[in-house]
């Protein structure tokens, strides 16, 4: 924030340095507005863990299907970004396991993120994951070929300031898998949805 005493200069002066200041965030956007495009924007290509996380290969996570909405998706692994919100996958079609959450399956809460509304009207993966109902089934194969299976408890939609700390934990000492994706208004200033879905899962 500028001094008070800034605003006390001369009108021409206090111009040039207000359209300065408007160039700057145009093409030189904050950190928080360059991670929220990552989300949607395909030319930004989200950061990825450097190598698969430490543990079995075998137990990666490597595919989603939900047959309700006809989910049949590659899994991809993400970790944070610098800003440290969790990463998305590269395109449009493939989902991403967030590797700092459990393994689906293990206890505690795995989660899912996916992409929703991509540009061009290229269909996304989540796309009609706000179609799901209670008691719908998905599941999730790993590199053996075991699959498994999920059902849902809960779907809910957060807004921007909403308390969405139970979407990452649990401690209940059961297996839950938290499917991520956007919802509501596109922002074209901040290349961002308003909300975000989030769909609760228990494993059967």
């Amino acid at each position: 924030m500028e001094p008070i005493g800034s605003l006390k200069l001369p009108l021409f002066v206090g111009g040039i340095a207000i359209l300065l200041l408007f160039v700057i965030l145009i093409f030189f956007p904050t950190p928080a507005v360059s991670a929220q495009r990552s989300f949607h924007d395909a030319s930004v290509e989200p950061v990825k863990s450097a190598s698969p996380p430490e543990r079995a290969s075998s137990e990666i996570p490597i595919r989603l299907k939900i047959p309700e909405i006809n989910v049949d998706a590659a899994l991809e692994f993400v970790g944070l970004t610098p800003q440290g919100e969790v990463g998305v996958p590269q395109g449009a079609t493939n989902a991403a396991w967030f590797d700092q959450s459990v393994i689906p399956g293990e206890e505690g809460t795995a989660v899912i993120v996916g992409h929703f509304g991509w540009k061009d009207n290229i269909p996304a993966v989540f796309d009609d994951l706000s179609k799901l109902h209670v008691g719908d089934k998905l599941y999730v194969e790993d590199q053996t070929g075991t699959t498994t299976v999920f059902v849902v408890r809960e779907i809910r939609t957060y807004g921007e300031h909403d308390d969405a700390s139970s979407v990452l934990t649990s401690t209940d000492g059961n297996a839950h898998l938290n499917l991520i994706t956007c919802e509501g208004v596109w922002n074209k200033l901040s290349q961002n949805y308003s909300d975000r879905l989030v769909v609760f899962t228990d494993k059967v």
